[in-house]
């Protein structure tokens, strides 16, 4: 299937620091048409779309809103997610970068729907020499009236991984520590401030505006059964074109890593970031959706010459350095964890070690307090699934090892 680009269609088109490049491109008429239709009319479309969340948990868009607008109140919040945290992401980057217009539009087409007159941008602090560009096109935007409903602010994160998961990004906003919380209740209930509030990610609003003009059943016709439209993806590693590319629903990740991206002798590939799924080599032809793998749209290639236990331990030790550390399993288990995997990468493993990786990804993923913690296991047992020789082996290696230190001593 070949490359179809919906979300990233202004991208390189329109001058991002000029609107009027954006209108030239029919921009704010989708806003336009949904100042024309009540609240309700403008959820019930998104609804139809079957818009699901971009930003990994695949939550339906339009029932998130329409939770939002009956939840009481006479205050709501709209947060776009830009944190954009997760390892080998880049494709909201290029966005904010690209097309900033076509996100201030979905940000105002939201907050009307949903009854809010104040939303947030939450950029990621490593994206701060963006901040002045995306201020400036608000300002346009602001100028030529199309934000007369909602003002938008800009807050910067500090850099917290945990912070891209919805709970923790609100405490930031709030001016604390970012740590997930307990749910419920949930933000369309109780979110920003105890406000209901609702958190989409960049790549989930850039399908709005195109929903508002082309229509819900214009949408429906792109993907497969449970996954509608196109994704974003963002691709490294050991490939020979790295970048940003956007596919229909249910592409092959073959066609992407190999057809797109010029990928040769791969050994695995990791889709949806630090915590997403292993794919190894002979099940490259999978496709890419919700009902199969999908995750936030970071593709990681890794060819023969990767070791396999090197992979997952630099993985592990990035989350248990970005837990939060609010619940006990996931401060204590990612920490144990990476000790058996540093042990097993240096040849010094016990054979013990592979039950005891299982049975801690057991524990982690069911009693871990958020997301990411409830993830932070999936690597290893995908590796341990497709790669359990290289374990195997590194424990053989291991126990050889120890016999000649034994002799040597003797």
């Amino acid at each position: 299937m070949p490359e179809k680009q919906l979300v990233l269609k202004n991208c390189q088109v329109i001058d991002p620091r000029d609107i009027n490049t954006y209108l030239e491109q029919d921009g704010f008429k989708a806003l336009n048409r949904a100042l024309g239709m009540t609240p309700e009319a403008v959820i019930a479309e998104v609804k139809a779309s079957n818009l699901k969340g971009r930003g990994g948990a695949g939550f339906p868009c339009g029932l998130k809103w329409e939770l939002t607008r009956k939840s009481a109140g006479d205050e709501k919040y709209f947060i776009c997610n830009a944190d954009e945290g997760e390892v080998g992401t880049f494709k909201d980057r290029y966005i904010l970068q690209q097309d900033p217009f076509t996100l201030i539009e979905a940000i105002a087409i939201a907050a009307y729907a949903i009854g809010a007159q104040r939303a947030f941008m939450y950029l990621r602090a490593e994206y701060h020499y963006l901040l002045d560009q995306l201020l400036d096109a608000i300002a346009q935007v602001k100028a030529t009236g199309f934000l007369a409903h909602v003002n938008i602010e800009i807050f910067e994160g500090a850099g917290a991984y945990i912070c891209g998961e919805e709970s923790a990004l609100m405490d930031s906003i709030e001016g604390k520590r970012g740590e997930a919380r307990f749910k419920p209740p949930y933000p369309p209930s109780k979110g920003l401030w105890g406000k209901p509030t609702v958190i989409n990610n960049v790549e989930t609003l850039m399908n709005i505006p195109l929903i508002m003009l082309h229509g819900a059943a214009w949408f429906n016709q792109i993907g497969t059964e449970k996954s509608k439209g196109t994704k974003v993806f963002s691709v490294s590693g050991d490939v020979a074109r790295p970048g940003v590319c956007e596919f229909v629903m249910g592409s092959r990740l073959d066609e992407i890593v190999l057809d797109w991206a010029g990928a040769k002798d791969i050994k695995m590939v990791q889709v949806g970031g630090a915590t997403g799924a292993v794919i190894p080599f002979a099940s490259l032809k999978t496709p890419l959706a919700f009902e199969t793998v999908l995750g936030s749209g970071a593709i990681t290639v890794l060819n023969n010459s990767r070791d396999t236990l090197d992979f997952v331990t630099r993985t592990i030790q990035f989350l248990a350095e970005e837990s939060c550390g609010k619940c006990t399993p996931c401060r204590e288990g990612s920490e144990v964890m990476l000790e058996i995997l540093e042990r097993l990468a240096k040849a010094d493993g016990q054979p013990e070690d592979i039950n005891t990786l299982s049975e801690l990804s057991t524990v982690l993923s069911l009693t871990s307090l958020c997301g990411l913690g409830q993830a932070t296991s999936i690597p290893v047992l995908d590796t341990l699934k497709y790669f359990r020789n290289d374990y195997d082996a590194r424990i053989r290696q291991s126990v050889l090892l120890r016999a000649v230190r034994r002799q040597t001593n003797q």
